[in-house]
């Protein structure tokens, strides 16, 4: 893991900065925030671009444009891509 620091490994979407692009990498929780997470296009391996994260955060996958609670945010562990 040479160059990537140890905070980054670490991240959550509610971590993230406005056009940042990162992976999910897990997601912390049981099935029924999993499958809400799915039905939104949220999965691991997923990759996305930060659009905001006053409020609520939301993010653009494959183009389209999704808005989660920060607490459902802050269960989904991501990578800076």
């Amino acid at each position: 893991m040479k160059g990537r620091s140890k905070r980054q490994l670490n991240m959550t979407l509610k971590d993230m900065e406005e056009n940042q692009r990162a992976r999910v990498i897990s997601i912390f929780g049981g099935s029924s925030l999993r499958q809400k997470l799915a039905l939104r296009g949220i999965s691991e391996g997923v990759g996305l671009k930060i659009v905001s994260t006053r409020g609520p955060v939301t993010v653009s996958i494959d183009g389209n444009i999704v808005t989660i609670g920060r607490g459902m945010a802050k269960k989904v562990k991501v990578r800076k891509a």
